[in-house]
């Protein structure tokens, strides 16, 4: 499936100014979304990544995308909802496959822990619709991301929009934006295993 043509379908026959529950891992990943979407939907990013097993490497992210917030003036104005931060949930869920690589199973798991959280937060919350800016990354397995979200949706009571950021030169309009807003821009996902492999290349 074309996901970024699926999504402006799906945008098509949603009103604009619906609300949108946005997963978001980081302030890079999410000006090329943000750019997107802000202008069609009211838009809340949804920090929510115990993933980041280092705290002073979570709070350098989240001030980010906060500071990028203040950057940024779209259509509707975007809202910053943090999420529960407990490294032990991915920990424990990680159990097993410390050792896989990356783009293995281990992700796909903490793909389905983040999403999964923010279907359940955007239910709760009475959000029209959820996503993840984890499309937006060419090292992410775009597939498994949205048939996550299409499962959830089924789940939850909120409709789940489809994507792949990374289309129309998503990555690379993230980097000048990135370099536009001088954003940190980290070098791994977020996870000591992801870290550990990046620092044995």
């Amino acid at each position: 499936m074309n996901y970024n043509l699926e999504m402006e379908k799906q945008m098509e026959n949603i009103k604009e100014g619906s609300t949108l529950l946005l997963h978001a891992c980081c302030a890079p990943c999410s000006t090329a979304c943000l750019e997107r979407v802000a202008n069609f939907f009211k838009v809340t990013i949804f920090y929510y990544n115990p993933n980041i097993t280092e705290k002073h490497e979570y709070q350098k992210r989240i001030e980010e995308i906060k500071r990028l917030l203040t950057l940024i003036n779209p259509k509707y104005k975007v809202e910053l909802l943090e999420g529960d931060y407990d490294p032990k949930v991915f920990l424990d869920m990680s159990k097993g496959l410390e050792n896989e690589p990356e783009r293995g199973k281990r992700c796909y798991k903490c793909y389905e822990l983040r999403l999964k959280e923010t279907a359940k937060i955007a239910s709760q919350l009475g959000f029209n619709n959820f996503a993840t800016t984890l499309t937006l990354s060419p090292h992410k397995n775009c597939d498994w991301i949205n048939e996550i979200g299409e499962n959830l949706d089924k789940e939850y009571e909120s409709n789940y929009l489809y994507s792949d950021f990374k289309k129309k030169e998503g990555y690379k309009r993230s980097i000048e934006l990135s370099k536009k807003y001088d954003l940190y821009r980290q070098d791994y996902c977020g996870c000591i295993y992801s870290k550990r492999d990046k620092q044995a290349e």
